[in-house]
């Protein structure tokens, strides 16, 4: 049975061999976000331009909390979209 050089290796420990670990995790953290707050505007009946009006933003604005490329979206904006869904933000250093 010959050894498998990959064996014990992660993905995680490859990411941050190549130096992307820290951005994979933020682009995996935004996209669940993001899925999650579609799901519970599906499950509310809001619409996008509703959810704008109701976070007094534009519509642009929600477009960017939705999009799981875009990584520029303050906590206070994810913090006010949650609320508006039902749902909260919650962090956590480990």
């Amino acid at each position: 049975m010959a050894d498998n050089k990959h064996r014990g290796s992660t993905l995680d420990s490859f990411l941050e061999n190549e130096g992307v670990l820290a951005e994979f995790q933020a682009k995996a953290i935004k996209e669940v976000i993001a899925w999650q707050l579609a799901d519970a505007m599906r499950e509310r009946g809001l619409t996008k331009t509703r959810l704008a009006a109701l976070m007094h933003t534009s519509r642009t604005q929600v477009d960017r909390v939705l999009d799981p490329n875009d990584g520029n979206v303050t906590i206070e904006t994810l913090q006010r979209a949650a609320a508006i869904v039902g749902r909260r933000v919650q962090l956590e250093l480990l």
